[in-house]
């Protein structure tokens, strides 16, 4: 049984305040955090329909609502082929992606996200950044280099990034399925796939397709809620902006995630 009560954080909250303020009972924000405002526009809602006026939601009043409290279904790992994935990707070499298909399958079901809407946001990603469906290093560019300049030279200072100046922005460049970029991810989530400092110390690592994999998934994982937001208002500019800190490869992402919603959903 499901209950969402002051104090409680995550999606079913986001998704009871999008539900409330449309409705008129204004929480003051959306944001997924169930405060005092929230509180006082559920016991709105509540009095207003002749409910017992308690400021908590269970699944009778989610459900009335429209809100659904099931958890997804997962896909079978079996069901996610080469063939099927490759009519997302029409100009990658279908041998790319049966070789490194498995890493991301395994890796997503790791972190509980092999259902269909993580799965194609996951594919999505991969075909606006690594488009060959390979874990790749990321190109000089005049995004990334100054004219003339050493490579990778305009992300040496990216206090953003935590880079700390010359070599860091070569040595943090972009790499893997989701180009994991800046000495401050690397640290992170080098934490977090309990690699220690590994891929600090050896950023090269973040190509290996296991860890490449990982690093997706493991990415996605942290922001799942958020994206699962965006992707329930259909706002996938939204989705892609939360991976990629702006829409650079959206036309991209958004043509496999079209595609992929035949297939998978």
């Amino acid at each position: 049984m499901t209950t969402l009560q002051k104090n409680d954080k995550g999606r079913l909250v986001r998704l009871l305040q999008q539900k409330l303020t449309d409705l008129g009972f204004d929480t003051q924000g959306v944001d997924g955090d169930f405060g005092q405002n929230t509180e006082d526009a559920l016991k709105a809602y509540q009095n207003a329909q002749g409910l017992p006026v308690t400021g908590v939601a269970d699944d009778s009043l989610l459900s009335r609502l429209g809100i659904s409290t099931a958890a997804p279904t997962s896909l079978d790992p079996a069901s996610i082929t080469a063939d099927k994935v490759a009519q997302m990707f029409p100009n990658t070499p279908k041998a790319n992606i049966a070789t490194y298909l498995p890493f991301v399958v395994d890796a997503l079901r790791e972190k509980g996200l092999l259902y269909p809407e993580m799965l194609l946001m996951a594919l999505g990603t991969i075909r606006a950044e690594t488009e060959s469906f390979q874990p790749i290093s990321e190109g000089v560019s005049k995004w990334n280099t100054s004219p003339g300049g050493d490579p990778f030279d305009l992300y040496d200072d990216r206090g953003d990034l935590e880079n700390t100046g010359h070599p860091d922005g070569s040595l943090f460049k972009g790499r893997g399925f989701v180009q994991l970029t800046g000495r401050a991810n690397y640290t992170t989530y080098s934490k977090e796939l309990g690699l220690g400092t590994e891929l600090v110390d050896n950023p090269d690592l973040a190509n290996d397709p296991t860890i490449a994999a990982q690093l997706l998934a493991a990415f996605l994982k942290d922001k799942e809620d958020r994206i699962m937001d965006a992707l329930d208002n259909n706002d996938l500019a939204k989705a892609r902006t939360l991976v990629n800190g702006g829409i650079h490869g959206l036309n991209l992402f958004t043509d496999a995630y079209d595609r992929g919603t035949t297939i998978f959903v």
